[in-house]
């Protein structure tokens, strides 16, 4: 944009400002670039990409421009609304993947296929399928949040309680059961998302 005549417009400032110097910061670190380089590369000072990525100051269109071609970023990435997906305590969709004594509930968003965490609460003496059965994603995470449980591979056991994660395979079959007399709750954390 530099030696061309046309007049910076200022970007219209809004009710609410979107802070987008975070943004900005995040795609020159994901390009593992130094201000010193961005500087350079878009002619701007190393003082005012500073004080953009703080929101102290707003680049013009000019500068914005400038500034996403050289970090490879489109300008609506940067005002638009991130996708989240907020699920309450006992709100999420009933879910099934087998066993017994145990309500299973999907935390994450249905259309999430990146992955998927399961929030399982299994009744004293619950238990998975009676066969070892495998779940259709490449990493599965079991994390403890409360009581014990035992998880079962082909050939191998792990005792877990509260506070304890372990990771396996995703199509590793596997099934659990919970020795105790109390409730246990569970995360299943499957990447990416199980294609049921």
């Amino acid at each position: 944009m530099k030696g061309s005549h046309m007049k910076a417009l200022p970007v219209e400032p809004s009710n609410a400002p979107v802070a987008i110097g975070s943004r900005i910061r995040a795609a020159r670190q994901s390009q593992r670039l130094t201000i010193e380089q961005v500087a350079d590369a878009t002619g701007l000072t190393k003082g005012f990409l500073s004080r953009v990525e703080r929101d102290l100051t707003s680049p013009s269109v000019a500068s914005l421009v400038t500034l996403c071609q050289v970090l490879s970023i489109s300008i609506g990435d940067l005002f638009a609304a991130p996708e989240t997906h907020l699920t309450k305590r006992d709100d999420g969709p009933r879910i099934s993947l087998g066993g017994e004594g145990i309500v299973e509930r999907l935390l994450t968003a249905r259309s999430e296929r990146r992955i998927q965490i399961i929030q399982a609460v299994i009744e004293p003496h619950g238990r998975g399928e009676s066969e070892l059965y495998a779940v259709d994603c490449d990493v599965d995470v079991l994390h403890v949040i409360k009581g014990s449980i035992r998880l079962i591979l082909t050939n191998e056991e792990y005792d877990l309680s509260s506070g304890d994660t372990v990771t396996f395979p995703g199509r590793e079959p596997h099934t659990w059961v919970n020795p105790t007399d109390k409730t246990v709750e569970v995360l299943w954390v499957l990447v990416p998302a199980a294609s049921r």
